[in-house]
């Protein structure tokens, strides 16, 4: 009698469950006979071997141990996204990577602890912040989810500047390295686009409304549908699509590899689009967004499988 195959849906100890997403992804794999269901990572009583792949889902406590995540994937055999692949996206440095190959992302200013040189085209890095006295600005630490340890600040205001300054030296006395980002306000009318790629194909894309109303205390927003933001259906512009699969394009990983991946893209001050951040760790995919996102996923997964076996 043939075994059947199992899928383990990676998640972490705060959603034992999974969420609604995932179980939507379970659902459609038991419906090609596909034994899935969740499993979590930092569970030491997890046997990894016993599973034919892993599909890396909702493991949103991962930020605060990046280091222990990286090398839980490194260990497990049948993993997707690769180790490889989640090594590099979990530190938002990538964005330099990509800067470098030519793709539009948010103009970042890097503050590392350890001042020094990047390698990626001359760019940079300083070990302070010099805020300047007019403009609003996103500080954000380099190693983080869903706006954890994020604030926006009016810096034209002397309180929201001498916090900002203050937010960036925290970081940096924590040994982690800073993202100072000007704020694109156009994010406050038209939101942040998340575009979802699904077995190296286009699926769909969500908008989202904007998080960051200005300076907030710490506030999770891992395990809150959609980060918190209203969702909606959005339809790509040919300008969005372009820099989504150039960006994917950049990625150290052929985009065949991936079983997933979230580009999401805000507009500049000229319209244009830019790349915010491109998510092929554990990003919410929004399948419960369009109909048909779990079944494709689901038969990604499948094919993933036949390969394996061949």
């Amino acid at each position: 009698m043939r075994r059947q195959v199992r899928v383990a849906l990676v998640t972490c100890a705060e959603l034992p469950d999974l969420d609604e997403d995932t179980q939507l992804l379970a659902q459609a794999l038991r419906a090609r006979g596909i034994d899935a269901g969740p499993a979590i990572w930092s569970d030491p009583q997890v046997d990894w071997n016993a599973f034919d792949l892993a599909v890396v889902r909702t493991s949103w406590d991962y930020a605060p141990r990046r280091d222990e995540f990286v090398a839980w994937a490194e260990r497990v055999p049948r993993l997707l996204n690769s180790a490889a692949a989640l090594r590099w996206n979990t530190d938002k440095t990538y964005l330099r990577e990509l800067a470098a190959r030519g793709v539009r992302i948010v103009p970042t200013q890097w503050l590392d602890p350890k001042r020094g040189q990047s390698p990626f085209s001359g760019q940079s890095t300083v070990s302070a912040w010099e805020a300047p006295h007019a403009g609003e600005y996103v500080v954000k630490p380099a190693i983080s989810a869903s706006a954890a340890d994020t604030s926006r600040y009016a810096l034209g205001n002397p309180g929201q500047r001498a916090a900002a300054t203050a937010h960036a030296q925290r970081l940096l006395d924590a040994q982690r390295a800073v993202m100072i980002q000007p704020y694109q306000i156009s994010i406050d009318a038209d939101g942040e686009r998340s575009m979802i790629f699904l077995a190296g194909e286009y699926s769909h894309t969500v908008r989202k409304d904007a998080v960051l109303s200005g300076p907030r205390e710490q506030e999770d927003l891992r395990f809150i549908p959609g980060g918190g933001s209203g969702l909606r259906s959005h339809e790509p512009t040919q300008a969005e699509i372009a820099l989504a699969r150039s960006a994917l394009e950049a990625v150290p990983v052929a985009l065949g590899e991936l079983l997933y991946a979230r580009v999401d893209l805000v507009s500049g001050e000229d319209g244009a689009p830019l790349l915010m951040e491109l998510e092929i760790t554990e990003p919410e995919l929004f399948l419960r967004m369009e109909p048909s996102a779990p079944a494709r996923l689901a038969a990604g997964i499948e094919a993933r499988l036949s390969r394996r076996s061949a």
